[in-house]
């Protein structure tokens, strides 16, 4: 080999030395700034969450590859990485504490993590989380509160999940609790609210619903006559209705977008698509 390539390999070598004596470990990261549990913060005082229970809120929320996972009140990052790291997750942290930020940065450096989980300093009221396919929250029950307004605006199916505190009378989609802690699922409904007409698409049927909701739970009654649904389901933007018919029953699985519900009704016992919108 030619002395100058014996050379660029050396020099290679050497680089790679010395970039690897300064590749940063969880130990590097706190060295350079190790929080305490219990420090204040803006709204808060800061204490991780346990790995058990970081696991069980993303399962409950069932996070994947396809996921944007925003963790409001990221502390050092621990949710934000181990949605990437575990689930393979884009996700973002924003904690308010720029010391925290930087730590939980360097701690998804650290994980082989940084380009899919980021760790930013902002304060959460003001970070526009709308991209989110998942929301996560250590938070006390009033900053949950103040945040669910903007919660409740959000993509219908987008999973929100709170470590130990509530939403006040939003009740929980589903709820879990072991000597981990407790954690609370919830899944942001489509607004189907009002009364609905739906045609089916040759225009030779139709039918009313009257909806009334209060966050996930509907009822409602069909018809000039306001006869009671006898079932209704509302998960996400997706809708399941039923309800007594000349003897029978009238089944509607639909998908609502705005004020349009798109569904498969099944009545008479024939089955043909429907599109309901809202008057």
């Amino acid at each position: 080999m030619p002395t100058s390539s014996l050379r660029t390999v050396a020099l290679i070598a050497c680089l790679a030395l010395t970039a690897s004596a300064y590749a940063e470990t969880r130990n590097d990261c706190q060295r350079q700034f190790k929080p305490e549990t219990g420090q204040s913060g803006k709204d808060v005082v800061w204490v991780p969450t346990n790995d058990a229970l970081v696991g069980r809120m993303l399962r409950m929320a069932a996070v994947g590859p396809s996921d944007v996972v925003y963790d409001l009140g990221a502390g050092d990052g621990k949710i934000a990485i181990a949605a990437a790291k575990d689930f393979g997750a884009r996700s973002v942290g924003v904690e308010y504490n720029p010391d925290m930020a930087k730590l939980g940065q360097c701690l998804a450096k650290a994980e082989g993590v940084a380009g899919r989980a980021t760790i930013v300093q902002g304060d959460i009221f003001e970070t526009d989380f709308s991209a989110a396919s998942v929301v996560t929250l250590y938070l006390l029950p009033e900053l949950n509160l103040r945040l669910r307004p903007t919660i409740l605006k959000m993509k219908p199916g987008t999973r929100v999940v709170s470590h130990s505190f509530l939403m006040d009378d939003w009740e929980p989609d589903d709820r879990s609790s072991t000597e981990d802690g407790q954690a609370y699922l919830w899944i942001v409904p489509a607004n189907v609210g009002g009364t609905w007409t739906f045609k089916r698409k040759d225009g030779r049927d139709r039918f009313a619903v009257h909806l009334e909701q209060k966050f996930q739970e509907i009822s409602g009654a069909v018809g000039d006559r306001r006869e009671p649904l006898t079932a209704a389901k509302l998960k996400g933007a997706q809708i399941d209705l039923s309800f007594a018919e000349n003897g029978g029953t009238t089944t509607l699985a639909g998908q609502a977008k705005g004020d349009r519900i798109e569904a498969r009704v099944t009545r008479a016992g024939k089955t043909a698509n429907y599109v309901g919108t809202r008057t």
